[in-house]
């Protein structure tokens, strides 16, 4: 296979506008990005966002570049405005076949790749000039185009579970409203603190350079914003708890704002780190979390800051069995 340096495989186009109030409408930040999908299901925004924004064209490749280890890559759905701090890319046709680019730029190969070159501990960056140098091997057009061929084919059996999976959530969602009623207006109800001991002195982020020498012997999870994003062969917690993401996360009414995490771990300082207390069931509560909309604005989420989730869940709902 021939080896090439990414500015000879894909193009960065850095056109920009300030966006105007109609640009609301086809505007996507990298919150409407979800890891592990190159499809766009979340768009839009209630106001016009603030500052430059780069221009995007239907079928251009999103990849965002700010905690790139959130691996988020999609394929723009549409003509509009992208994030500033991702990065629109273009297939250079006469090396990357137009329908493997997508699947090469999501793959573990390139962004691991570019992970290891991201710079800043608390929101690493992938800057172009560094990328750019980057080399990667690449099959020929042919090999390129049979590969897509079975790829896609791979990815829209998955995409149909995702769908799948999504239906049950909602039955889920459905069938706990029936049961137990509207978590909010439920008259057996406690404050936040009395549910939960926010423990966020038991998370710690590591940066990549440093786990990238800690996968020797013995390994656990270590966790972020939307779940675990790698193995190490250290820990901070043993215990169960919930992990609600922080920031880049999904927070809507039936998205998977949280997860559960139980034994030897480690969570970095994407996610906070709550341990129910005796009045509140961890798997009642997590099924709360994702059924609670604790979206405040575009670019603002009630879970990124402890005191506003406070305010927001006021009233986490008892154990069920105490119903």
């Amino acid at each position: 296979m021939a080896k090439y340096r990414f500015d000879q495989i894909a193009i960065n186009s850095t056109e920009k506008k300030k966006p105007v109030e109609e640009d609301r409408f086809t505007y996507l930040g990298l919150e409407h990005l979800d890891s592990g999908t190159l499809k766009v299901t979340r768009f839009g925004s209630e106001i016009a966002p603030i500052g430059e924004k780069l221009v995007m064209h239907k079928g251009d490749v999103l990849f965002g570049k700010r905690r790139a280890y959130q691996k988020k890559v999609a394929i723009a759905p549409f003509d509009g405005i992208f994030s500033a701090h991702g990065m629109v890319l273009r297939p250079k046709e006469d090396v990357i076949d137009k329908d493997f680019f997508p699947l090469f730029i999501s793959s573990d190969y390139f962004l691991d790749a570019a992970i290891k070159i991201s710079v800043g501990s608390l929101s690493p960056t992938i800057n172009w000039r560094d990328l750019k140098e980057l080399e990667f091997e690449l099959p020929d057009m042919d090999t390129q185009r049979k590969l897509a061929e079975v790829l896609w084919s791979i990815n829209d059996t998955i995409e149909a579970y995702k769908r799948l999976i999504s239906a049950t959530d909602e039955l889920v969602k459905s069938q706990f409203i029936v049961m137990f009623g509207e978590p909010k207006n439920s008259p057996d109800a406690v404050s936040f603190e009395t549910a939960f001991t926010i423990r966020d002195d038991l998370r710690k982020p590591i940066n990549d350079a440093v786990r990238s020498e800690m996968h020797t012997g013995q390994l656990y999870p270590y966790y972020g914003a939307n779940g675990q994003v790698d193995s190490i062969n250290d820990y901070l917690m043993d215990c169960d708890a919930i992990c609600l993401a922080e920031d880049c996360g999904a927070y809507g009414a039936g998205e998977h704002t949280s997860y559960i995490v139980s034994g030897k771990c480690w969570v970095n300082n994407h996610a906070h780190v709550l341990i129910p207390n005796e009045c509140c069931d961890i798997e009642f509560a997590n099924v709360y979390f994702r059924i609670l909309d604790m979206t405040t604005s575009e670019d603002e989420n009630a879970a990124h800051d402890p005191a506003l989730f406070g305010a927001a869940a006021r009233v986490c709902s008892l154990r069920p069995s105490e119903r």
